[in-house]
């Protein structure tokens, strides 16, 4: 089965396996906690590499969309679920060498109770204009450990069964006429 998301440029690289072509990936990690000096809201992005990379987002990124953006360099690891019928499928991301900014912002995190999301992006070396999954992979993070050495999060598909509908909790402080 081919990956829809996938543009054609990608496709052609992972079937001929170009030395010239690298395939980049990226991770996003956002929360509402996470905010620059300014008090604006950001994001941990980091690039599996050993250099930094500076590529643009799509247009519908949550946040800098069709920006040019920065992804550190850090070691990390993505273990794929395996296939259960009775467990939802779970990806655990581990980050090695976590600096002191991201483990400061983990805990920032943890402590909010809010749940923080990941983004998967692929970009090619040689073009750095956009993801080559389009739309890039969004993922929930269930489950996040964070100390002097590495990150672990537990990332998985939001629940949208459980979400309310139409989005809004009806309470009796706001809704009176609920109750007779």
């Amino acid at each position: 089965m081919t990956d829809s998301t996938l543009k054609q440029a990608i496709k052609e690289a992972y079937a001929t396996a170009p030395v010239s072509d690298v395939i980049l990936h990226t991770l996003e990690i956002r929360h509402p906690a996470f905010v620059d000096g300014a008090g604006l809201p950001t994001s941990i992005r980091v690039v599996m590499d050993y250099a930094d990379l500076n590529a643009t987002l799509e247009a519908t990124a949550p946040l800098n969309p069709s920006t040019m953006v920065t992804f550190v360099s850090f070691a990390f690891d993505v273990q794929l679920p395996e296939v259960t019928d009775s467990a939802t499928p779970q990806i655990t991301v581990t980050m090695d060498n976590v600096s002191t900014d991201i483990e400061t912002n983990i805990a920032l995190a943890t402590a909010s109770g809010i749940k923080a999301e990941i983004t998967y992006r692929a970009f090619l070396g040689s073009d750095l204009t956009g993801p080559q999954n389009d739309p890039p992979l969004h993922l929930t993070i269930f489950d996040i450990k964070a100390d002097d050495f590495k990150v672990i999060a537990t990332c998985g598909f939001s629940d949208p069964a459980n979400k309310n509908f139409p989005g809004e909790t009806y309470t009796l402080q706001r809704f009176p006429g609920l109750v007779r």
